[in-house]
C-alpha cells in the first residue's frame, strides 16, 4: 500500500544500464521498472527515491528535475567493495496539492525505515526535507537533524511552508520529536541576524563554511550522531555545478561536499539522507552521483561501534577539570573519539540525550588545556529543556 503511488523508472534509464559495464551500479541495483515493476526488498539495505515535488520552492523553477539524468550518472559509476544490496524505487510525482505529495513522501519513507532500509531522497526542492522528518513519527522518539546548507531556512512566523522555511515549520509542529538540529557551511550575509540568535537561543548548532573549509573533518563529529541529512546542493560553490544563477560563488568544493557524504554514510545512526535543490546540467548530475555514491561508499565502512558496548576497542583518557573529569575513549578500529559529559547524565535529560557525546581528537587536546568545547555546554542546557 505505501509503494502504490510510486512511479517506474524511465525507460531511458533501463536502456543506458543494459549499455553500461558488469561492474557498474546500474547493474547491481534491484530498479523499479514497467517490465518487472517493484523491487525484491529482502536484504535490500539502500533505496533510491525520486521525488519531482517543486511547488513550493522558494525561487520558482522553471522546469522539472531531471531525476533520470541524475540516476544515468550514478548506475554507470563502478561498485565499490561493498557487501549492501541496493534498490531503487522509482519517483515521486506531483499530487492534486503538495499536501497530497508530502503525504505519499511521508508513508513511502516510513515503510522503508520499517524495514531498516535507508532512503537516498533526490528532491527537486528541499521542503521535503519536512515529511521526511514526520516519517520518523512512531519509529524515533526524538530526531537530530543535520542540515547542510548556506542558509537556516527559518523564514518568517507567518509564511507558508517553502524551501526557504521548512525549518519553522519542523520546530513549531506537534508533535515535536525534534531533540536538536545543525547545520553544516552557513555563510552569515545569507542568514538575518534574528535567525543567528535563534539557533542560540534554541541551543542548536552552527558551522560556518570558513570553519570547515579549513578542516571539513570537524563535519564528522556532527554528522555520527544525526539521524537525517538534508543536504542543499546550493551549498556547492557555483563552479562546481555549471552555469546557474541560483547558485553562489562561495560554498563546498565538490571534494567536500563528497567527503561530508561520506561521513554522512558512515554515521551509525543515519537512517534517512537527502539532496535538493539541484540543476539540470550534466556537471550537476555528476556531481549528485558521486555524492550518492560517496553516501553508499561510508554505509558500507559502518562498525556499529560504541565504547559502551565493546570497550575492548577502545582506549580511555581522563582529563581532570576545574568542576568534573571528563571521559575520552579513541576507537582502535576507526580513531575515532567520544567524550562522556557527566553533567547531562541526570534523571532530568530528555529520554534519548546521550552522555556519549561524538568528538575529535582536537576536543580532547583542548580538553587537556581547560578548554571546553562550546557544544557541550549546549547539550547540558538542551538536556533540562
Amino acid at each position: 500500500m505505501a509503494f502504490d503511488f510510486l512511479v517506474p523508472v524511465e525507460d531511458k534509464v533501463m536502456a543506458h544500464c543494459e549499455l553500461f559495464a558488469a561492474q557498474s551500479l546500474g547493474k547491481h541495483t534491484r530498479i523499479h521498472n514497467k517490465r518487472d515493476g517493484l523491487p525484491d526488498l529482502e536484504n535490500v539495505s539502500i533505496a533510491l527515491l525520486g521525488v519531482k515535488e517543486s511547488r513550493n520552492a522558494f525561487e520558482k523553477k522553471t522546469e522539472k528535475l531531471d531525476v533520470s539524468a541524475i540516476r544515468i550518472q550514478l548506475y554507470k559509476l563502478l561498485l565499490g567493495n561493498w557487501n549492501s544490496k541496493l534498490a531503487d524505487m522509482g519517483d515521486i510525482e506531483e499530487g492534486a496539492t503538495v499536501e497530497d505529495t508530502y503525504f505519499v513522501v511521508k508513508n513511502t519513507l516510513t515503510a522503508l525505515l520499517e524495514k531498516k532500509i535507508i532512503p537516498i531522497i533526490i528532491g527537486a526542492t528541499q521542503d521535503i526535507t519536512y515529511p521526511a522528518y514526520r516519517s520518523f513519527d512512531g519509529i524515533v522518539d526524538l530526531v537530530n537533524l543535520v542540515a547542510v546548507d548556506s542558509r537556516f531556512d527559518f523564514g518568517m512566523d507567518d509564511e507558508l511552508i517553502s524551501s526557504h522555511s521548512y525549518m519553522s515549520k519542523i520546530i513549531t509542529d506537534k508533535p515535536n520529536n525534534l531533540f536538536n538540529f545543525s547545520n553544516i557551511g552557513y555563510q552569515s550575509y545569507f542568514n538575518a541576524q534574528e535567525e543567528i540568535d535563534l539557533m542560540e537561543r534554541l541551543f542548536f548548532d552552527a558551522y560556518r563554511l570558513g570553519e570547515l573549509g579549513s578542516d571539513i573533518s570537524l563535519a564528522e563529529p556532527v554528522l555520527r550522531n544525526a539521524h537525517m541529512i538534508s543536504m542543499d546542493a546550493r551549498a556547492v560553490r557555483a563552479s562546481e555545478i555549471g552555469l546557474s544563477n541560483d547558485f553562489s560563488p562561495n560554498g563546498f568544493t565538490g571534494r567536500e561536499i563528497c567527503a561530508i557524504a561520506r561521513y554522512s554514510g558512515i554515521s551509525d545512526k543515519v537512517s534517512i539522507f537527502g539532496i535538493y535543490e539541484m540543476e539540470n546540467t550534466n556537471q550537476s548530475c555528476q556531481l549528485m552521483a558521486q555524492i550518492i555514491w560517496y553516501f553508499i561508499e561510508g554505509y558500507n565502512f559502518r562498525r556499529n561501534e560504541s565504547p559502551f558496548e565493546s570497550s575492548e576497542n577502545f582506549t580511555k583518557y581522563i582529563v581532570p577539570t576545574d568542576t568534573e573529569e571528563l571521559t575520552f575513549h579513541k576507537s582502535h578500529l576507526t580513531n575515532r573519539w567520544w567524550v562522556e559529559v557527566p553533567s547531562i547524565l541526570t534523571p532530568h535529560t530528555k529520554s534519548n540525550s546521550s552522555a556519549l557525546l561524538p568528538c575529535t581528537k582536537k576536543d580532547y587536546l583542548e580538553a587537556c588545556d581547560q578548554n571546553i568545547p562550546e557544544r557541550w555546554f549546549k547539550a547540558y542546557k538542551k538536556g533540562f529543556n
